[in-house]
């Protein structure tokens, strides 16, 4: 095979052989193959470069912007607030007329009526216990899920599974896969915050709020002291202006350190916290102070009442952050008078004094967010989640207790897009099963994101060689509750 030589540039032989052509191409091919190798590299410098935190197009059309998961430690009884079951009462102190599921924790005795009464509330007659008044007052703003179900009988699988969705290992959290999948509106406060005042949290709880495998950028920032929310926050013995050079020569050091070795997230999360700290001086003073809130704001959630001052502040701090573009707010509810007790809703005795206590607590300034979100038109952008990692069994534990219940109980939502006033699902007549379109905690997570405009089959992870999800390979949005 022979060219004529005046096609052939110049420095080339006037002719080549077939296998001299065929060694220049593969040759020419390598090269190919490196270059697009260095376009893969210069495009994950620009990655790296990229602020992670950006605002991000959601896969659909959202109904919501931000989350505040309202959450009970412990597990509320779901048969003496939110699903009134009349066959307790007129079998009261029997036996349950069935087997009891096999997944036990302690032996529980007979049939334990509420001690409370219920009765029908606002035009949607959804029927709510004389234990919550307040929330009683907004039901027709509630879609009240009676058949919530989870896998889980113990509290720290059991919260795992609630705000990881997996019940034995790590794993990134919701408000982790939502800053993931959609940045933050505001990027002079953190996209994700959990406000548990007093002990941090329940000995298990990091993971609660863990980024896990995801870049550590998405993790939860932690607000355990409502008088001092951000520690070390103001430094007054530098000057902003030094405070700038001395975090842009620290951010050339790092970006240096990390040019020369493989990505790392916990060091690129390092370089944005030091850049989040320093907008925070300027914008996070304003956002967690309440001295600009009206009496009338104060008064509406009980601030200053001494039964419901600290979870009020934490629900009106809840709406102020994400009035300021905070995607998700994580609150649980802690006891004040004994910072030991993690899971103060854990009544497995003295059912009557401790769950009255627990609920005076936190009805009026829940009631209070819902109604402050809706009258500045928030509610319709912002999911509320009430609710528990699992609720108590209808039957007693002792003489005055319940048991732990993950087969049948019950959580609402709020806003961002969900039907208002009604109720979803059913348990038994006896309270214990979940026999009428049952919810698992993995169709609560998807149902979530897809409020947020995320599809949750589509929201991946790669680590380990798999592509991780919230849901994992399970889960199915709840289109039935959606408005």
């Amino acid at each position: 095979m022979r060219y004529d030589s005046s096609l052939h540039p110049a420095g080339l032989p006037a002719s080549l052989s077939r296998r001299q052509l065929l060694r220049r191409c593969v040759g020419g091919v390598g090269m190919l193959g490196l270059a697009n190798l260095f376009g893969q590299e210069s495009v994950g410098s620009e990655a790296k470069s990229a602020n992670p935190l950006a605002s991000k197009p959601p896969h659909h059309t959202a109904r919501a912007k931000n989350v505040i998961f309202l959450y009970m430690p412990g597990g509320p009884s779901q048969i003496d607030t939110f699903d009134f079951k009349p066959r307790l009462i007129q079998d009261n102190g029997k036996p349950l007329p069935f087997a009891k599921p096999k997944l036990e924790r302690s032996k529980t005795g007979n049939l334990l009526q509420p001690y409370w009464k219920f009765s029908k509330h606002g035009q949607s007659g959804t029927e709510v216990s004389e234990l919550l008044p307040h929330m009683a007052s907004c039901v027709d703003d509630l879609c009240v899920i009676r058949s919530m179900v989870g896998d889980n009988i113990n509290h720290t699988g059991a919260c795992f599974q609630l705000f990881t969705g997996e019940q034995t290992f790590s794993r990134p959290s919701v408000g982790s896969w939502l800053l993931y999948g959609l940045g933050s509106e505001n990027q002079s406060l953190p996209g994700f915050m959990v406000i548990c005042p007093g002990k941090a949290l329940p000995s298990h709880g990091t993971p609660l709020y863990s980024t896990s495998f995801l870049p550590a950028n998405y993790q939860g920032a932690l607000v355990s002291n409502l008088s001092d929310p951000i520690a070390d926050l103001a430094n007054s013995r530098r000057s902003r202006e030094r405070q700038r050079t001395q975090i842009d020569l620290i951010k050339q050091l790092d970006e240096s350190h990390l040019r020369h070795r493989e990505e790392d997230s916990r060091l690129s999360a390092r370089i944005e916290s030091y850049e989040m700290a320093f907008r925070m001086q300027a914008t996070a003073p304003e956002a967690f102070d309440l001295a600009g809130e009206s009496r009338a704001t104060l008064d509406l959630y009980g601030c200053d009442n001494a039964t419901t001052d600290v979870f009020a502040r934490q629900c009106l701090l809840a709406r102020r952050l994400v009035e300021r573009g905070v995607r998700m707010v994580q609150v649980l509810h802690q006891n004040s008078k004994d910072a030991n007790r993690e899971f103060i809703w854990d009544q497995h005795s003295n059912l009557m004094q401790d769950l009255t206590n627990n609920c005076q607590a936190v009805d009026q300034p829940v009631a209070g967010l819902i109604k402050d979100l809706k009258s500045r038109g928030l509610l319709d952008e912002t999911l509320v989640v009430w609710g528990g990692e699992f609720g108590r069994t209808p039957t007693a534990e002792g003489t005055n207790g319940r048991e732990h219940h993950p087969f049948g109980f019950t959580m609402w939502l709020a806003g961002g897009g969900i039907k208002p006033g009604i109720v979803y699902g059913a348990t038994d007549e006896f309270g214990w099963h979940a026999v009428e379109n049952a919810v698992h905690i993995h169709d609560l997570h998807a149902t979530i994101l897809h409020q947020l405009g995320l599809d949750h089959t589509r929201l991946t992870y790669r680590y380990g060689g798999r592509d991780y999800r919230l849901t994992d390979v399970h889960g199915h949005v709840v289109h039935e509750i959606i408005a």
